[in-house]
């Protein structure tokens, strides 16, 4: 898997049913740490709302996810955010409903089928990126090894997250996953330098 489905920018939807009313939110996302502070905002905006339910999931590799029904019978409204998620087979994202409760019970199904729809009508909403897995490196060298380590990160499009040019150097990078085995070859050639892996995003 070299690639993965995220939404490119935040979107809102609204659905309406007996009175009340889902006010939805889909937003993308890196970390786990973005969605509190996502959900406690949307908390501070709608400090009358009954409910605010949410689904996320993140990883390259779709691996890690959350549903809260936040008080809602338990099943009626995290999963079927979470559904849509799934359905629409995306990552890095995080879709909350918020509820306000308009005097009329809906019932377990109405309730599947409120959170579900407001769900799928912000990802409707959605423009849908797919990008590209890649590899996050520190390497360690020496200076004099530089120009020949740059011009070689430079060709295989690094992006730089953090550098120190001493005398004892460090680059911190990404590079996409699909060049992992060029990149260790290429390192093979330095002798003054210590490659390590951190992880994938």
């Amino acid at each position: 898997m070299s690639t993965y489905r995220t939404i490119a920018a935040p979107t809102t939807a609204q659905y309406r049913v007996l009175g009340s009313r889902h006010l939805g939110y889909a937003y993308p996302v890196r970390e786990e740490d973005e969605v509190k502070g996502l959900i406690d905002a949307l908390w501070k905006e709608h400090h009358n709302a009954t409910h605010v339910c949410y689904a996320w999931r993140l990883g390259w590799d779709y691996g890690r996810y959350r549903i809260n029904d936040d008080g809602e019978p338990s099943g009626t409204a995290g999963k079927p955010i979470f559904g849509q998620i799934q359905s629409a087979e995306l990552t890095n994202i995080l879709i909350a409903v918020v509820r306000y409760y308009g005097g009329t019970k809906l019932g377990t199904g109405g309730l599947i089928d409120a959170y579900k729809t407001t769900a799928k009508l912000c990802i409707d909403e959605a423009s849908i990126e797919v990008l590209p897995v890649k590899d996050r490196y520190k390497l360690s060298f020496g200076y004099a090894d530089m120009p020949a380590i740059m011009k070689v990160l430079k060709d295989m499009d690094m992006e730089k997250n953090a550098m120190i040019t001493e005398a004892d150097c460090m680059i911190d990078f990404n590079l996409l996953m699909t060049h992992a085995d060029a990149l260790l070859k290429a390192a093979e050639d330095w002798p003054t330098a210590a490659l390590e892996h951190l992880g994938r995003t």
